[in-house]
């Protein structure tokens, strides 16, 4: 299977020409009503006292975590209810020869949009951006209302936190009655050689007869490629193909290089329409002895999964803060994501893009079988197709997404699965071990009705995009999963079972390439220590049995897992050791919040991540660092806070080849790597010794090293900003990381205290977090406690305003501190 490049879209976010193509964002000054009037989304109905603020909005992250909110300890124990937003705008009279598009990247969920009081649409999908034209609606004389329902009542609708309401950007577009369709733009790329490459085009555009139809395509400096210019009919679905362009510089996460395509439309000289679309050029194939190749290299997929959530910012989305995590697993060597479950913000593929991210793209979390009371199960037969067209149309231009998801543990797998017998805590956990389940027509020769539905699915994504591989994350490994069944998936896709990865899967699957959709589900505490290191927990012992321990924590060493998965290491070791598994995806890459495992309330987010909740990085993240780049890795742990006779188990994580270990001065011994057996850590048990744990590492003539101390009790705040300039948008955001730290700079790892935050200049405090999977404080305010040792706080930039903004710190009993940052 050889699969070539294809473009990403900007989407509505284009204004090359004044007054031809106008796009603005739509964000700011909307009224919010929670549990608003029913009246409320009548034109002349009066909100002068409800809430104003800006989308992206999410209402539950303000809410009160608690244990009887609907949405359950699964779905963050955070609230939902019924909002409304109200717009109040003008258009000038110019605008009367326009058509109006209100374009909506997500709304959760079943969102019905009202403009001057007539209902334009209703979109019960969270995920799915969507667009309405509303120019016979409006008014060019005097003031539109534009009013937007949001229901997220019947709960739970979702096996994580979902969020509620307008949570991602919102965009007015205002274009001639001839214009591009944007979502018929599609680029791709073939014959792909280090001298040329052929450019395929399609597009299509409104309005009557024949127009002059000009393409630019533009290198990643500017330059220009080539230039085409042809006739165009309104209407006509115009192929544009082998567009020559010489010495092509190929995307990969190494050199995310991007082209562009500038399309315009003149009738008589007049240009009526101009749109710009970026793109990249690469080529990929898979198959099942050397797994994945990028550009005829072969390349390991290094992935994690990530659900949409923000941590503290619950779901609203952020450029900055998608950036930020990014930045964080590219710092781990991760270079690949898997949208869980769901289709992605804009923003996250247009970063994967530009900062080097292979994508799998992902529609669905369940097909008709539902797993949650409440959730799209009962949208899907009526909806589905609508969805998956333009989340595919969406996003088929994106460079950085190599594979089509079109399910997650989909249900249909399985003949004999009902859910709707179950309750929600069975429901979330039983598709994890539906494969145990009896499959009473696992032989049979007729093609069962899921398995049609599977092709279905597949040859309507092929119909959209026949570039990409479609596949499936499955929780059923075995060729009677009714979806292999239906010979339709291009590759499979594997959800944990690493014992099945091996030379059985080949002789299963033959000629099947194989990709591990889905891994790990490892569960980890920051900061938390559960001895003795080298002793495996399974919590729970069973998917269906409670679990409980004082603490509700998890162990910092690899040695815990979910009863469905394998801790880090053995699923790296098992990845390693086959090479046609073309890549991994590990649950996860960040906490989330919602799904607690292995605990029920009060228990209200993950524990499967490798970096925590706040951002702060577990332990393990170092190892992945050292198995995924070529930096020196050192990694120490645990902390050296502990009682003098404790024997302690001294892990590193290390990719020296040699690591030498010393406790205050005395050496404990050199481990080479021959010493670790099977392991993928340095390993020591160390009578603990108030003082200084040194650790030396040799790799190729170069010597690097770790120290950790033990800390007295903290009495100073440290701070530090993650920036020192943003932008004065009204949006760019500092992250502010808070260690609690003795005289000596020395982090106190038991440290929780109340941190309470104040804030001078051009900024505010818009998020606190400290990782902490039990902790009920909220998110806003400007009070917060640190979690073993360290907290978050996230200021927001205000819109337009320049100057200094300045944090201060204080907690009882501890030096205050302050740090400042630019807005320009």
């Amino acid at each position: 299977m050889l699969l070539t490049a294809a473009a990403f879209s900007i989407g509505c976010n284009i204004n090359n020409e004044k007054n031809i193509r106008e796009v603005e964002k739509f964000n700011y000054d909307w009224k919010f009503s929670l549990n608003a009037d029913s009246l409320a989304t009548v034109k002349d109905f009066d909100d002068k006292n409800w809430r104003t603020l800006d989308v992206p909005h999410d209402w539950s992250i303000e809410g009160e975590f608690k244990e009887d909110n609907p949405a359950t300890a699964g779905g963050g124990a955070l609230p939902g209810g019924y909002g409304v937003y109200r717009k109040h705008f003008s258009l000038n009279a110019e605008d009367s020869t326009k058509q109006v598009f209100i374009c909506f990247d997500g709304i959760y969920w079943q969102s019905t949009v009202y403009v001057n009081g007539q209902k334009i649409g209703f979109r019960p999908n969270g995920y799915v951006s969507f667009e309405y034209d509303i120019t016979p609606y409006l008014n060019y004389s005097k003031e539109n209302i534009i009013a937007v329902t949001v229901n997220n009542t019947n709960q739970p609708n979702s096996r994580w936190y979902s969020g509620s309401g307008i949570y991602r950007n919102v965009f007015l577009k205002k274009v001639n009655k001839t214009h591009f369709v944007e979502p018929e733009i599609f680029i791709t790329a073939s014959e792909i050689t280090e001298n040329s490459a052929k450019i395929n085009i399609n597009a299509q555009i409104t309005g009557e007869g024949q127009y002059d139809f000009a393409v630019k395509i533009k290198n990643p400096d500017g330059t220009t490629a080539n230039e085409i210019n042809e006739k165009i009919s309104a209407g006509e679905l115009k192929k544009l193909e082998k567009i020559s362009v010489k010495n092509p510089q190929l995307w990969s996460p190494e050199t995310p290089k991007i082209y562009s395509a500038e399309f315009l439309i003149k009738k008589d000289g007049k240009v009526l329409d101009n749109y710009t679309q970026t793109f990249g050029i690469r080529s990929f194939s898979f198959d099942n002895k050397e797994g994945f190749k990028l550009n005829g290299k072969v390349v390991r997929i290094n992935g994690v999964c990530n659900h949409h959530d923000l941590g503290a910012l619950g779901t609203a989305i952020n450029h900055r803060a998608l950036e930020r995590q990014l930045e964080i697993l590219k710092n781990m060597g991760c270079n690949a994501i898997r949208t869980s479950h769901n289709p992605p913000a804009k923003e996250l593929l247009n970063l994967c893009d530009s900062m080097g991210f292979i994508v799998m793209d992902e529609a669905f979390d369940m097909w008709a079988k539902k797993k949650s009371p409440y959730d799209y199960a009962q949208y899907f037969p009526s909806w589905h197709e609508r969805d998956l067209e333009d989340f595919i149309k969406r996003d088929r231009n994106h460079p950085s997404v190599i594979i089509w998801s079109i399910g997650n543990e989909i249900l249909e797998q399985w003949q004999d699965i009902n859910t709707d017998t179950l309750d929600i805590a069975k429901a979330n956990l039983m598709f994890n071990f539906a494969a145990q389940l009896s499959n009473k027509d696992a032989d049979t020769k007729e093609i069962h009705i899921n398995s049609l539905l599977c092709k279905k699915l597949v040859d309507f994504v092929k119909a959209i995009d026949p570039t990409r591989p479609v596949t499936t994350g499955n929780n059923e490994t075995e060729p009677s999963n009714l979806l292999f069944k239906a010979n339709a998936l291009d590759i499979i896709g594997f959800n944990y079972h690493e014992y099945n990865w091996g030379e059985v899967f080949k002789e299963k699957f033959p000629n099947m390439p194989l990709i591990i959709t889905e891994s790990t589900s490892a569960l980890q505490t920051r900061g938390h220590y559960i001895a003795p290191a080298d002793t495996e927990y399974l919590w729970p012992k069973r998917w269906d049995l409670p679990f409980e321990t004082p603490d509700h924590k998890c162990s910092a060493y690899d040695n815990t897992r979910a009863p469905w998965g394998s801790t880090h290491e053995t699923t790296l070791k098992a990845f390693m050791k086959y090479p046609w598994v073309s890549g991994i995806f590990v649950w996860t890459g960040f906490d989330y919040l919602g799904e607690p495992t292995p605990y029920g309330w009060p228990s209200r987010s993950s524990y499967f991540g490798i970096i925590d909740l706040a951002g702060f990085e577990k332990d393990v993240y170092y190892l992945y660092q050292s198995l995924w780049t070529n930096k020196d890795v050192l990694h120490l742990l645990p902390h050296w806070n502990w009682n003098e006779g404790d024997v302690i188990d001294v892990w590193a994580y290390s990719n020296a080849e040699e690591v030498e270990l010393f406790l205050n001065g005395e050496s404990l011994g050199k481990k080479k790597l021959s010493d670790r057996g099977d392991k993928l850590h340095f390993s020591w048990k160390v009578p603990f010794k108030a003082g200084e744990l040194k650790a030396i590492g040799k790799r190729g003539g170069r010597e690097f090293s770790q120290i950790i101390k033990t800390a007295q009790k903290a009495s100073q705040l440290v701070l530090t900003p993650d920036r020192e300039t943003i932008n004065a948008d009204g949006e760019d955001l500092c992250f502010i990381t808070v260690n609690l730290t003795d005289e000596n700079g020395t982090i106190d790892p038991k440290a929780c205290n109340m941190i309470n935050f104040s804030i001078e200049g051009p900024g505010e405090i818009i998020g606190l977090d400290n990782g902490d999977e039990v902790c009920h404080e909220s998110f806003k305010g400007n009070s917060h406690s640190a979690f073993n040792g360290k907290c978050l706080c996230i200021v927001k930039s205000k819109r337009g305003e320049k100057g200094v903004v300045k944090i201060k710190a204080q907690a009882e009993g501890i030096k205050d501190a302050t740090v400042s940052f630019n807005t320009k």
